[in-house]
């Protein structure tokens, strides 16, 4: 990433995290799902609104899009798919979203299985993927196959192991419960969990993350582990076929824990 480009998340809600992309005096926002706290934050770092980038079309990461723009004038980028408030410029996979202000080219990547026309943001070495990949998690399909969520996730798992992963939530405690209860001998998991807790209890975000940290410990990353693949048997009470069988299982499981 280049060193003059900062992110900084704006919290919104109980926890997500709005994104800023800046450089110098120009922002991106990224899903703003409330406006208030996006303007305080713009109005407190004197920062000048250039773009606004949507993942997907959930009122948490759009409800912000239309009171922002009567504030600051800007292109809206979104997935063609779905109905994006105030969107000006529809993307497809393989579009390039180019950030002349910032100095900074985005690669446009589907990633259905949360909402089915979800996209991801990847460019210089950093990922926005909205709620298809959480760290030590992933999105709920709400509506979206397994199959789809599976392909999408081992998509982004192919991505350089050092890219910063941008997600948009504080789920990573609950997440990584869930993994403990799934994966529970994974040492690299069991040290990320201190890490995460320590964070958390000093009010830090947990992220971003990094694709290779979640390949290390993220379950359903990891769907091709003999421990994952054991833990989603013993719950199905049956022997599970393949990958997607496994990550079907894992979702379901995560669907009604509680740790």
């Amino acid at each position: 990433m280049h060193s003059d480009i900062y992110l900084t998340p704006v919290r919104a809600f109980t926890d997500n995290y709005i994104w800023v992309i800046r450089r110098d005096a120009f922002a991106v926002v990224v899903d703003p799902g409330d406006t208030q706290p996006v303007l305080q934050f713009l109005r407190d770092k004197q920062l000048q609104l250039v773009a606004i980038l949507t993942t997907h079309h959930h009122a948490d990461h759009t409800g912000g899009n239309l009171e922002l723009l009567k504030h600051y004038p800007v292109p809206v980028y979104g997935p063609a798919t779905e109905t994006i408030p105030g969107i000006t410029r529809p993307l497809h996979d393989g579009d390039i979203v180019s950030l002349p202000e910032l100095m900074l080219d985005l690669h446009v990547l589907d990633v259905p299985g949360h909402t089915m026309g979800h996209i991801a943001y990847y460019g210089t070495g950093l990922l926005l993927c909205g709620d298809t990949l959480f760290a030590a998690g992933c999105g709920r399909l709400f509506e979206g196959t397994p199959a789809q969520m599976s392909h999408s996730l081992a998509r982004l798992a192919q991505l350089p192991d050092d890219t910063a992963v941008y997600c948009a939530h504080e789920y990573t405690l609950a997440n990584i419960d869930f993994a403990l209860s799934v994966d529970g001998n994974n040492p690299a998991l069991i040290e990320r969990a201190c890490i995460e807790r320590n964070k958390r209890s000093a009010d830090m975000p947990t992220l971003p993350s990094s694709i290779g940290l979640e390949k290390a410990t993220n379950p359903f990353l990891r769907c091709h582990i003999n421990a994952l693949r054991k833990s989603a048997e013993s719950w199905a009470k049956k022997p599970l076929q393949d990958n997607i069988a496994v990550f079907t299982a894992l979702r379901e499981m995560k669907n009604t824990f509680r740790a």
